[in-house]
């Protein structure tokens, strides 16, 4: 029988779930085996559509197309189709009804799948994946995997355990306390997170190897803040309930940092 949280399973992998309730999907997999299963599986589909080679549409498809753009933009047939994904709302693309019409099913399986990946993989599922990977640390047992103050000791800890040797230092003489490091996993990558602490509050620094398009410089999240940048191919966002000025405060620190590792 299939277990009755799959459905929730399934919203979490597509980043529908907000951050709490992803949490509660996170300790469900933990003793859940046919879960696990599910999203490894989920996770090797993913990974095949997304290595899949693109291909130019055929000049006879591309004309059919831009012409029902032309039509609809003549004459509107109908309101599309809304998709709801978590609090955002997704539309069809207005030409699927007649590309479907017109089309071999192949080409249209191919378009429509490429268009549900694209979708999976835009900024705001990234920042759902960083707030629900943030809220989960903070749960007792899940901060860190290896805990240590020391720069030497857990910057080289990610070498076997993620795909980016992360910026690391200990800002302990100017509030920020360096905690130690995990890895996470999202967007397909083992991404690497380093964790400060400052004051009563939690920092989590998590890097990743790739350039993410359309990531804003700073936002806030369910009620946490995120600030993003980076330095050469390595995506960094920062995440906190700390106040604007002390996250800012770190992330200077660790930009000035990673530069001057960037020049040596």
């Amino acid at each position: 029988m299939q277990c009755a949280e799959s459905l929730r399973v399934q919203a979490r992998f597509d980043g529908e779930l907000d951050a709490l309730a992803a949490a509660e999907i996170e300790r469900h997999l933990e003793r859940c085996p046919e879960c696990r299963a599910l999203v490894e599986d989920l996770e090797r589909a993913r990974t095949l559509m997304r290595a899949a080679p693109l291909e130019a549409a055929p000049p006879a498809l591309r004309a059919r197309v831009s012409r029902l753009l032309d039509e609809e933009g003549a004459a509107e047939r109908g309101r599309p189709r809304a998709l709801e994904r978590g609090n955002r709302t997704w539309r069809w693309p207005s030409f699927w009804s007649g590309a479907v019409a017109g089309v071999g099913a192949a080409a249209c399986a191919a378009a429509v799948a490429w268009w549900f990946v694209f979708s999976a993989a835009s900024p705001d599922g990234l920042l759902d994946d960083l707030i629900a990977a943030h809220v989960r640390s903070l749960m007792p047992a899940h901060l860190t995997d290896v805990v240590s103050t020391d720069r030497h000791t857990v910057k080289p800890w990610f070498a076997g355990h993620a795909d980016v040797s992360p910026v690391v230092a200990d800002f302990a003489d100017q509030g920020y306390r360096l905690v130690g490091g995990r890895a996470d996993y999202f967007e397909g990558h083992r991404a690497a997170a380093v964790v400060y602490e400052h004051g009563p509050h939690i920092i989590n620094v998590f890097s990743w190897a790739g350039a993410q398009r359309g990531l804003p410089g700073r936002t806030t999240r369910n009620g946490y803040h995120m600030v993003f940048w980076r330095i050469g191919n390595v995506e960094y966002c920062a995440v906190s309930d700390t106040g604007w000025d002390e996250l800012e405060g770190l992330v200077s620190r660790l930009r000035d940092l990673g530069a001057r590792d960037a020049r040596d």
